[in-house]
């Protein structure tokens, strides 16, 4: 099927198909897999300690999720902005069925010698329905912004300067992202002060990762310029 993108919006054009089809997948896989992973873990809250900076009180799904934007951002690039927002949307039903799989799973009483026993698997996952509620708003939200303020920075900038796309684009978005996040999921139940604390943590946390994975944004660019040339 041919793609609707001006050709001035990405660097592919026409059908998918070949290296073109098989790099779309991976990276739709890769946003998917990592969309998933941080809904999974999100229940856990850790720090990370960079020294001389700052330490981080983060939810784990705050590492991988940082590569759901990386995706976007390349997939933005390389094949526009109708094909990302596909993936985007994507995501939320996959998230939708990994909510409906937890629910499943908890109907059903665990067999004795379990190595997961019903009262360990509440206390993991009694609370995902919040945290995935969560998530959906926000990243359903973040991600549209995100892939919007990149074709906005790209347009606006004739093409020029992916740093300024890649990070004007995620850092606004992950700010969205985290205030949305924080408020659906702590609203009410936890102070004023910790949520502007967690939300401010979780925002500097990555938008500094952002920051450092503006190389391999560019190191992906150039790979596809290479390979779709």
């Amino acid at each position: 099927m041919e793609s609707n993108e001006p050709r001035s919006e990405s660097l592919h054009h026409g059908p998918l198909d070949g290296f073109a089809e098989k790099a779309y997948l991976l990276l739709a896989a890769l946003f998917l897999g990592a969309l998933v992973v941080t809904n999974l873990i999100a229940n856990k809250f850790l720090t990370v300690d960079i020294p001389g900076f700052k330490v981080f009180v983060l939810s784990a799904g705050a590492l991988p999720y940082p590569i759901t934007f990386l995706a976007t951002d390349l997939m933005s690039e390389v094949y526009g902005r109708k094909r990302t927002n596909r993936v985007v949307y994507a995501g939320f039903f996959v998230s939708l069925f990994v909510l409906f799989a937890l629910w499943l799973g908890s109907l059903f009483p665990a067999i004795e010698g379990s190595p997961v026993d019903d009262a360990t698997y509440l206390v993991v996952f009694k609370n995902a329905w919040r945290v995935i509620a969560a998530s959906m708003t926000a990243y359903l939200v973040a991600q549209l912004i995100d892939v919007r303020l990149f074709h906005f920075w790209k347009n606006l900038t004739s093409g020029k300067h992916l740093w300024l796309r890649n990070n004007g684009s995620t850092v606004l978005s992950q700010l969205v992202d985290s205030v949305l996040v924080v408020l659906v999921l702590f609203w009410g139940v936890q102070t004023t002060d910790w949520m502007i604390s967690t939300i401010l943590d979780l925002w500097l946390f990555k938008a500094l990762v952002a920051l450092l994975d503006t190389p391999l944004f560019y190191l992906g660019t150039a790979w596809f310029r290479r390979r779709l040339s």
